[in-house]
């Protein structure tokens, strides 16, 4: 491998680090709010289903439930803000990820680079 094509490589893998840092407190902050609100929306809906405000869901009527079952229904209710929070999460792992591969292919490159200045 030539030191310049090496040389642009490290160039480019500092260039992708500079970008996904930028998205990283993007990506934190939305994992955040998707995480509140769905602990918000879920209580707000173990509320209603205790004090009887929603009766009926999915075409269930949900009367007398054991507040054993309770937290389960409210779940199911809840079930696209728990989704958002669960893309919000994934997305925030995977760009995680991205960074760190990144860093080690731009190791590898660094490692090579010193490699071909000793020779």
């Amino acid at each position: 491998m030539d030191i310049i094509i090496i040389a642009k490589e490290i160039e480019k893998k500092i260039g992708e680090l500079e970008k996904a840092k930028k998205f990283l407190k993007e990506r934190s902050d939305k994992k955040a709010v998707t995480s509140s609100d769905y602990d918000r929306v879920l209580a707000i809906t173990i509320l209603k289903l205790r004090n009887g405000t929603i009766e009926e869901w999915e075409g269930g009527k949900l009367e007398n439930l054991p507040a054993t079952v309770l937290e389960k229904v409210a779940k199911g209710i809840c079930f696209v803000e728990r989704l958002e929070m669960d893309k919000a999460e994934a997305d925030y792992k995977s760009l995680l990820s991205y960074i760190s591969t990144t860093e080690s292919q731009l190791n590898g490159y660094q490692s090579i680079n010193r490699h071909l200045q000793d020779h």
